[in-house]
């Protein structure tokens, strides 16, 4: 498996200026895109993406730059839609945080925790009330072991299940995207 072509910050931004920009792909959840994204992205999160990939790349043919927070995300968009075909994808280097770290313009809206913040907050409390837990009940304790282990595969396989399940929440959502949203702004070329 080959590593996918990235894009820093700056190089994206001279493309973006030049007027000749590639089609922005940002593939986080609808409340995290709500909340910060680079102006004229798309917002097509990647469960959405995963389910309909053979169905896009009808509407993505030219250059397409993926992003997320920090990176991860984006790369399992362009895995999933590498295998429907789809060629000239890249990915944001570092996400929308390298993104804003170089000064790069981001249009703002709700504010929101970013998912990974949640991810650590859940953890974090479910280990430590186990843990105060586990002083009266001691086979409680076992569940910050769990949550441990779970961390632990999460980290080994670069999935996030708690992620996951979180972006579900309806803190999480946003505005409501749908395929037949995501294709009606991708047929919108005045963005």
């Amino acid at each position: 498996m080959s590593s996918p072509v990235t894009l820093d910050a700056a190089g994206l931004r001279r493309q973006l200026e030049s007027g000749a920009g590639p089609r922005l792909i940002d593939v986080r959840t609808p409340g995290e895109f709500e909340a910060a994204h680079v102006p004229g992205s798309y917002n097509v999160p990647l469960d959405l993406l995963r389910e309909h990939r053979d169905e896009l790349r009808a509407h993505l043919d030219e250059q397409v730059v993926l992003i997320c927070r920090t990176g991860r995300r984006a790369v399992e968009a362009e895995r999933a839609l590498a295998a429907a075909g789809l060629p000239n994808l890249r990915l944001l280097d570092g996400g929308i945080t390298a993104w804003q770290a170089a000064g790069g313009p981001v249009r703002h809206g709700t504010p929101r925790w970013d998912l990974e913040r949640q991810v650590r907050l859940v953890a974090g409390a479910v280990v430590l009330l186990s843990v105060l837990v586990g002083l009266l009940v001691p086979p409680v304790t076992w569940l910050a072991g769990l949550v441990g282990a779970g961390l632990a595969t999460a980290a080994l396989t670069d999935t996030c299940v708690p992620g996951t399940a979180l972006s579900r929440l309806p803190y999480n959502q946003g505005p409501r995207t749908t395929f037949a949203s995501v294709v009606a702004a991708l047929g919108d070329r005045s963005r």
